[in-house]
C-alpha cells in the first residue's frame, strides 16, 4: 500500500514509500535511518467497480527518536513505567510529577 510520510503540522511531503501495515498513532516509525512519532492517520479512498477501496494512506509524523524507556504497552507504546500512578500512559509524555524522567530515580514512583 502507498504510505505518503507528511510533517505533522504543515503537511509537507517527507516521503512515499510501500508498506503492508500502516502504523497507527502513537506509534514509532524507522525509515531510511530516521524515527518519526506517528500522530495522525488518513485513509484515502477510490471508487472501483462502484465500491470504496483505500488507495493510500497519509501518516502525518513527527521528526522524534523514540525515547530508550519507551515501551509496547496494551493500545501502543507508553514512556517509563505504566504500572506508575503518575505516568502518563503516552507516546509524548512521561508523567505529571517529572516528564523529564527517568522513572527509576523518582521519588513519588508508586
Amino acid at each position: 500500500m502507498l504510505v505518503e510520510l507528511r510533517q505533522a503540522g504543515s503537511e509537507a511531503l517527507l516521503d512515499r514509500l510501500e508498506l503492508d501495515d500502516p502504523p497507527h498513532p502513537g506509534r514509532w516509525l524507522e525509515c531510511k535511518g530516521k524515527s518519526f512519532l506517528v500522530m495522525q492517520r488518513h485513509h484515502r479512498y477510490t471508487l472501483r467497480s462502484g465500491r470504496y477501496q483505500i488507495a493510500s494512506v497519509a501518516l502525518f509524523v513527527k521528526p522524534q527518536k523514540r525515547p530508550t524507556d519507551a515501551r509496547p504497552w496494551r493500545h501502543g507504546w507508553v514512556i517509563g513505567d505504566p504500572e506508575c500512578r503518575f505516568n502518563a500512559r503516552s507516546p509524548l509524555l512521561r508523567c505529571a510529577v517529572w516528564p523529564e524522567g527517568p522513572c527509576e530515580q523518582c521519588s513519588h514512583r508508586e
